[in-house]
């Protein structure tokens, strides 16, 4: 009887728990042609990274939840392999969780990222592209990318993206994109 009531315990805290990670609480996304929601962030270098100063240029802003968990190392990864493909299409891309510049250092340290992870520490510019899970002290950046155009538009919008085939996806669309 003690390992039912046990097991229900860990079944109603499964559940509690997953219902409370998927509550939304930013704002609803940019859609294709709005401006792109300013930001100023600090990087895994220590640097302020402000989005106006890659006018003329596309910018791949990625969203992912954490530092070092599986899912996220892979997509870093995929990104990192086909940083010369985004480099011939004048394309920078930046990682944004809410995790500190200096686990996002860390992080690149450990992984051989070159590549800038943002560090939005309180998720607001995760919650202003609609990209931000969980409330109060337990927010995690939702796994989204947006594709900002040279003008700072947002060309594409990819939501809830699976990490492995992901830099592939975004090559593919900055592709399409760049043929007008």
């Amino acid at each position: 009887m003690k390992m039912l009531k046990f097991a229900a315990v860990l079944v109603l805290l499964g559940l509690v728990t997953f219902g409370f990670l998927n509550i939304n609480t930013g704002d609803d996304p940019p859609k294709v042609g709005d401006p792109a929601p300013p930001f100023k962030l600090v990087s895994n270098e220590g640097v302020e990274v402000d989005l106006s100063d890659h006018l003329g240029q596309w910018v791949v802003l990625y969203f992912y939840p954490r530092d070092f968990t599986s899912g996220c190392t892979i997509e870093a990864h995929n990104f990192q392999r086909d940083q010369e493909l985004y480099h011939e299409k004048n394309a920078i891309i930046f990682g944004v969780s809410v995790d500190s510049a200096e686990s996002h250092a860390e992080f690149c340290a450990k992984e051989g990222l070159e590549f800038k992870l943002l560090a939005d520490v309180g998720g607001s510019v995760s919650s202003s592209y609609g990209s931000i899970r969980g409330a109060g002290d337990a927010v995690i950046s939702a796994r989204n990318t947006f594709i900002i155009d040279p003008e700072g538009k947002i060309a594409q919008v990819f939501m809830g993206v699976k990490p492995n085939p992901h830099s592939a996806e975004v090559l593919a669309a900055l592709t399409e994109l760049q043929k007008g």
